[in-house]
C-alpha cells in the first residue's frame, strides 16, 4: 500500500461487489463479545481468533509476503460470488499495493467478521475481512487506521448504571458477591427479568455436562464424531471441518466457551440431551426455565431465522412446548445447512424475534449458573470446567495485582449484546457482573458495547472496594 494512500476491496458482506476504490475510512463492524479475542498490546503478544474470519486472515497475512497469490489460492479462499465479479487477476492487482502487513491488534472478532489492527510499512491501518457461511471471505476492506472509541470508565454506582442503561433500549445488570454458592447483590438494575442472551446459553450446557461427568455417564476423554446433521454455522471452527472428524469432550468444551464455537455446543447439547440441559437450568437457580423449554440448538435458532423467515417462525411460535419439541425434529433439524442464505441486502441483519426466538435467562440467573459452575468445579474430577471457562478473558484485563482469574462468557446476534464475567480477587473473593442489553428494532453498535465493558470494568473495581 502506498504511503498516504487508502486503499480499499470493496467487497459487501454477501459477496456482492460493485467496484474496488479508494475511501477515508474502514468499515467497521459491532464486535461480538460472543468470540472477542483479547486486545494484544503489541505485535508480539497479537493473536488471531480460531475463528473462521480468523483462519482466513491469517492466510491472507501470510499470502501477501508471496505475491503474486496464484489463482487457485485466491480460488480457494474467496467467495464464488466475489471471484464472479472481482478476478483473481483484478484482486492481486490491488492487493500489489500491500507489501508486507504486520498484526500488532486484533480489535473486533466475531463469527463472521474480523478487524486488525496492522501496520504497513510504518503506516497503521485497519483491516476488515468477513466470511461467508461455509468460511469464504466475501468482505476484504484495507484502509487507513482511524480511532477506535474511547473506553470510559465511571466512578459511581449511578455512572455505572447510566452508562449501562444508554448502551440500548432494554437493559439488565447484575453486580453480585459469589460466596458459598449463591450470590450476594451488590449493585443491579432490573436484574431478575429475563432477557435474550445470545450465546451466554453455553453456560447452562456446560453446566450440564458438568453433572454428566460427575455422575459418570461422560467423561472428558471421550471422542465426539462431527456429522453433517450436527454441523452449525459459525462462530467457531469445527463448522469448516468434515463429518467424521473427531473431537474430545474436552476440546469441544474449550472452543464452546473460548472461541463460542456453535457446532462444539450442538455436539455436547446432543450428547447429553435437551432435558438434561433443561434439567441443570433448573438446578442451578434459573427462575424460569419454561422460557427455555424445548432447549434450542444453535443450528436450529438458526434454521428458524434463516430458512423462510418469518414463515417458518411464527409456525413454530404457534405451537405449545410439545408442539415445537414435535417440529423441531420432525421439520427443523431436516432443514440442510445449504438452505440457509445469509446474503444482503435479505441478510440476517437486523434483529428477528429476539423476544420469543433465543435462549432467556435474567443477570440473576446468569450469577446462580455461575455459583453452580464454580461449586461444581471443586468436585473431584471437574477442574477443567475452571480452566475452560478462564481461557477467553472478554478483553476485561483486570489489574492482576489484584485479580487472579477471569471467566467469561457473552454472546450476541442482531439487536443483542450480553457480557458476562465472573472473576475471582487475589485474597479469593469472587464477583459477577452481567449486563444483558436488548434492542428488537435495530442492533446494538460498536459504541454502545464498548461503554457497556467500560462500564463492567468500573463495577468490579467499586464492587471489591
Amino acid at each position: 500500500m502506498h504511503k498516504g494512500r487508502t486503499m480499499a476491496v470493496a467487497l459487501a458482506a454477501a459477496g456482492i461487489v460493485t467496484a474496488i476504490a479508494a475511501c477515508s475510512g474502514s468499515a467497521q463492524k459491532p464486535p461480538s463479545p460472543t468470540s472477542t479475542a483479547s486486545a494484544a498490546t503489541g505485535a508480539a503478544a497479537a493473536t488471531l481468533p480460531g475463528t473462521p474470519p480468523g483462519a482466513q486472515a491469517r492466510w491472507l497475512l501470510g499470502a501477501i509476503e508471496h505475491q503474486p497469490i496464484p489463482a487457485a489460492a485466491i480460488t480457494a479462499h474467496f467467495d464464488r460470488v466475489v471471484l464472479g465479479k472481482i478476478p483473481a487477476a483484478q484482486l492481486n492487482g490491488v492487493l500489489s499495493h500491500v507489501t508486507s502487513l504486520r498484526l500488532d491488534t486484533v480489535l473486533t472478532s466475531t463469527s463472521e467478521f474480523v478487524t486488525l489492527a496492522v501496520t504497513d510499512n510504518g503506516q497503521p491501518q485497519i483491516v476488515s475481512l468477513g466470511v461467508d457461511a461455509h468460511g469464504l471471505i466475501n468482505g476484504l476492506e484495507l484502509a487507513a487506521s482511524t480511532p477506535q472509541p474511547a473506553l470510559t470508565i465511571p466512578a459511581t454506582w449511578a455512572a455505572v448504571d447510566k452508562q449501562v442503561q444508554q448502551a440500548a433500549p432494554q437493559t439488565r445488570l447484575l453486580v453480585a458477591r459469589v460466596t458459598g454458592g449463591g450470590c450476594q447483590t451488590v449493585n443491579a438494575v432490573d436484574a431478575t427479568t429475563p432477557a435474550p442472551l445470545g450465546s451466554a446459553f453455553k453456560l447452562y450446557v456446560l453446566d450440564a455436562l458438568a453433572r454428566a461427568i460427575a455422575n459418570g455417564t461422560v467423561s472428558w476423554n471421550q471422542r465426539l464424531t462431527l456429522t453433517s446433521q450436527l454441523t452449525s454455522l459459525p462462530s467457531g471452527e469445527l463448522s469448516t471441518e468434515p463429518a467424521g472428524t473427531q473431537v474430545t469432550v474436552l476440546q469441544a468444551a474449550q472452543d464452546m466457551i473460548s472461541s463460542s464455537d456453535n457446532t462444539a455446543a450442538d455436539l455436547l447439547l446432543t450428547l447429553v440431551g435437551r432435558t438434561a440441559v433443561e434439567s441443570a437450568a433448573a438446578a442451578s437457580g434459573m427462575a424460569d426455565p419454561a422460557l427455555d423449554t424445548p432447549f434450542l440448538t444453535t443450528r436450529e435458532l438458526f434454521v428458524l431465522k434463516l430458512d423462510d423467515w418469518p414463515a417458518l417462525a411464527s409456525r413454530y411460535l404457534a405451537l405449545g412446548p410439545a408442539g415445537r419439541q414435535a417440529m423441531l425434529t420432525g421439520t427443523v433439524d431436516r432443514v440442510p445447512l445449504s438452505a440457509l442464505h445469509v446474503t444482503a441486502p435479505t441478510g440476517w441483519t437486523q434483529p428477528r424475534d429476539i423476544g420469543t426466538i433465543e435462549w432467556f435467562a435474567s443477570p440473576a440467573d446468569i450469577c446462580r449458573v455461575y455459583a453452580s459452575l464454580a461449586s461444581l468445579s471443586r468436585r473431584p474430577g471437574l477442574a477443567p470446567v475452571a480452566s475452560i471457562l478462564a481461557i477467553n478473558n472478554g478483553s476485561l484485563a483486570l489489574d492482576p495485582r489484584q485479580w487472579s482469574t477471569t471467566w467469561f462468557k457473552g454472546g450476541s446476534e442482531p439487536g443483542v449484546v450480553t457480557l458476562n464475567y465472573l472473576a475471582t480477587t487475589r485474597t479469593g473473593q469472587s464477583y459477577m457482573v452481567s449486563v444483558l442489553a436488548a434492542n428488537p428494532s435495530a442492533p446494538i453498535p460498536q459504541a454502545a458495547t464498548v461503554q457497556l465493558l467500560g462500564a463492567i470494568k468500573a463495577a468490579f473495581t467499586l464492587a471489591a472496594g
